[in-house]
């Protein structure tokens, strides 16, 4: 079965055929860098990672861009609110990003270029527009005439009467309002760049179409990014890169946003959840559970009783994991391929949830097997699931979650385990010498600090509760 994706442009799922065989093109719109990511902005890298991820499964080369928006309107009003220079603020926040995707274990992407790093492949663009009637440049702004386009809001399939464009103070001498800006002329106190029609900055929309133009051509496969850039972003996108003559991209691919109270979780409206804040009360790993695992279209309410869920649906398989390691007296390397059914769900337009299903069905066998001491089928079944965790970037036993990626967790881990069983060691010698009572307020006591103990026949097993 090849993968199939639902194709936003196309309204429907359509099976992937890459432009060239074996490879894959990845853009995906990344971070704007005027404040702290929150876990709305994490999921669209969190989507798009396992997509990446499932690709390289089924053998392709993939390669994966995604950009930095490090100037724009939001980023020079924070920059005049709190009084530091504009690419101040952006390199904090882009550091910020990257700890965010980092902590939740996204892959680091082929590419990730800047705005401001490629002002001259954007006047390189707007020059090649102007001369073929799409632009025109007024009162030093360059923008986009949207009539010279027919199939421009074809993405978003609005119509271009009704439609009202977005537009910010300053842009004056346009022919039509609803032409969108490319570059913004020079204001007092903003940073700007020359070009072929004055001092300015960027348009919002221009840099992707030029860097996914310089890193990927002018054709690739896959265009992401949340529902949200669907208008006016990415269909300014499309008009830039087909007018100055790209084919672009093949198929575009949207996920849905994490709400609160039924809105989309956003910095304006002051509903976010910040990812710093977050990965200091729950585990990493089980933030991506919580993230990931729903399908990438379907929308996320955000609620602390969802993550509990999370958190208590993750430990069950963890548990597995470390019981069968336990048993097997070493750790069990992952199958060299997934489940057939697993495989089928991911390649139905990335099935997260129905995969997910099939990972704890196996689990479900695995715990079966070690009831009826079968090491064989529980070591098997074991194989299977890291497997399918490595897929969803879930695999506990991984580096990255394990501690090996830094050292420090593992030996962070070292040390607690070290203090834990000195305190069960004065548990089990309060049972031996049947004083339960003092045994049971070890237990609670540990439970109580957020452990979890089980009795096991070869002695006491700690874990995070």
């Amino acid at each position: 079965m090849s993968i199939r994706l639902y194709d936003t442009s196309a309204r429907q799922i359509r099976d992937f055929i890459p432009l060239s065989p074996g490879c894959v093109s990845i853009y995906l719109c990344g971070a704007t860098v005027q404040a702290a990511p929150h876990i709305g902005h994490i999921r669209s890298g969190l989507n798009f990672d396992i997509m990446r991820r499932w690709f390289v499964y089924r053998g392709y080369d993939v390669t994966f861009v995604r950009n930095v928006t490090d100037i724009d309107d939001k980023i020079i009003k924070k920059a005049a609110e709190y009084g530091e220079p504009w690419w101040a603020i952006g390199y904090r926040n882009e550091c910020a990003f990257n700890a965010a995707y980092d902590a939740l274990g996204c892959l680091r992407p082929t590419y990730e270029p800047r705005a401001t790093g490629h002002v001259p492949e954007m006047i390189e663009m707007m020059r090649g527009l102007i001369e073929r009637g799409h632009a025109y440049a007024a009162d030093g702004n360059v923008y986009f005439d949207v009539r010279s386009y027919p199939d421009y809001l074809a993405l978003s399939n609005q119509d271009l009467d009704d439609l009202r464009q977005p537009s910010d103070e300053g842009e004056t001498g346009k022919r039509d309002p609803r032409d969108f800006a490319m570059w913004k002329a020079v204001k007092p106190g903003e940073p700007s760049w020359d070009t072929p029609w004055g001092r300015g900055r960027p348009g919002w929309h221009l840099e992707c179409s030029a860097m996914a133009h310089k890193y990927l051509g002018e054709a690739f496969d896959i265009h992401g990014g949340g529902i949200d850039l669907i208008f006016p972003h990415h269909e300014n996108e499309i008009a830039q890169a087909k007018g100055y003559g790209d084919a672009f991209a093949g198929y575009w691919c949207h996920n849905a946003w994490v709400t609160m109270s039924g809105e989309k979780m956003s910095k304006s409206l002051d509903n976010s959840v910040l990812v710093s804040d977050m990965v200091k009360r729950w585990r990493p790993i089980v933030l991506r559970y919580y993230l990931g695992t729903p399908h990438y279209r379907s929308m996320i309410e955000y609620s602390e009783e969802a993550l509990r869920e999370a958190e208590s649906a993750f430990a069950r398989i963890e548990g597995f994991v470390q019981r069968v390691c336990e048993k097997a007296g070493k750790t069990v390397e992952p199958a060299d391929e997934v489940p057939l059914a697993f495989a089928e769900a991911m390649d139905d337009d990335l099935g997260v949830p129905q995969a997910l299903a099939i990972v704890h069905t196996t689990v479900r066998q695995g715990n079966s097997a070690l009831t009826a001491d079968d090491k064989e089928t529980a070591v098997a079944r074991l194989a299977e699931v890291r497997a399918m965790l490595g897929v969803l970037g879930l695999d506990p036993l991984d580096e990255h979650w394990s501690g090996g990626a830094s050292g420090r967790g593992e030996d962070l881990h070292g040390v607690v385990d070290s203090l834990v069983r000195l305190v069960l060691e004065q548990r089990q010698a309060a049972r031996a010498r049947k004083d339960y009572g003092t045994a049971d307020a070890i237990r609670d006591q540990l439970q109580q600090s957020g452990l979890a103990i089980e009795d096991t026949p070869s002695g006491p097993r700690w874990s995070l509760s």
